[in-house]
């Protein structure tokens, strides 16, 4: 799950359009994963969309993840109102759908940046309110060819739940390192950090991969 790395990389360029395509080897858990993203800036914010698709089962797609966010800003205004939507399936059962509403801050320029957002998040069906923090980062280590980037989640999972348990706190980081071949493509990966993700345990837990991406 890429989590808005897309858009904080972006909010400091002069494009305001612009998608990529991931493809990732998990490392440990030996499968594929991909990655779509797209990010638009309008005059009264922007808005940001992903879905990941985890080539895991034997037939194929043993899991899709998508996630939506809109955050309503203009030059005015010194923070932004967030929306967000996700939610996704797998072979065994449905990842809740939940909504976020929270207040949204970033700031950069081409070589560093950040974006961080915090708000109320509702499951479908948890039958009680939870939160989540979100925070993202970029730095152009070596200008336009290498870049350090990700974010990092902490959410709260209370209320009755598909995976079997509630009333936990969710961690998942995923930090980026991509090396950029040329505008269109870079190669790199990522190390997913988690603890209590998706039915895991509470013990730190961190996955490698290796990706190439496609700028579209």
């Amino acid at each position: 799950m890429k989590k808005l790395i897309t858009l904080i990389t972006l909010l400091v360029t002069v494009s305001v359009t612009a998608q990529n395509f991931q493809l990732h080897r998990d490392l440990e858990r030996e499968h594929f994963t991909t990655t779509f993203e797209m990010f638009k800036m309008d005059k009264y914010g922007n808005t940001f969309t992903f879905i990941d698709f985890d080539y895991n089962a034997t037939v194929g797609t043993g899991q899709a993840y998508f996630e939506i966010a809109r955050v309503l800003k203009t030059e005015k205004m010194p923070v932004g109102l967030h929306v967000e939507y996700n939610a996704g399936h797998t072979n065994g059962f449905t990842i809740p759908e939940a909504w976020i509403f929270g207040a949204n801050y970033s700031k950069g320029n081409a070589k560093w940046g950040f974006s961080t957002y915090a708000g109320y998040k509702a499951f479908t069906g948890a039958g009680e309110g939870n939160f989540q923090v979100t925070g993202t980062w970029y730095v152009n280590l070596i200008a336009d060819k290498l870049t350090f980037s990700g974010f990092a989640d902490y959410w709260s999972e209370k209320g009755d739940f598909v995976f079997g348990y509630s009333d936990i706190n969710v961690f998942l980081a995923e930090p980026q390192l991509w090396y950029h071949l040329n505008k269109t493509f870079s190669v790199g990966g990522e190390l997913e950090i988690s603890s209590n993700f998706a039915g895991g345990s509470d013990a730190i837990k961190g996955r490698p991969t290796l990706a190439i991406k496609w700028n579209i």
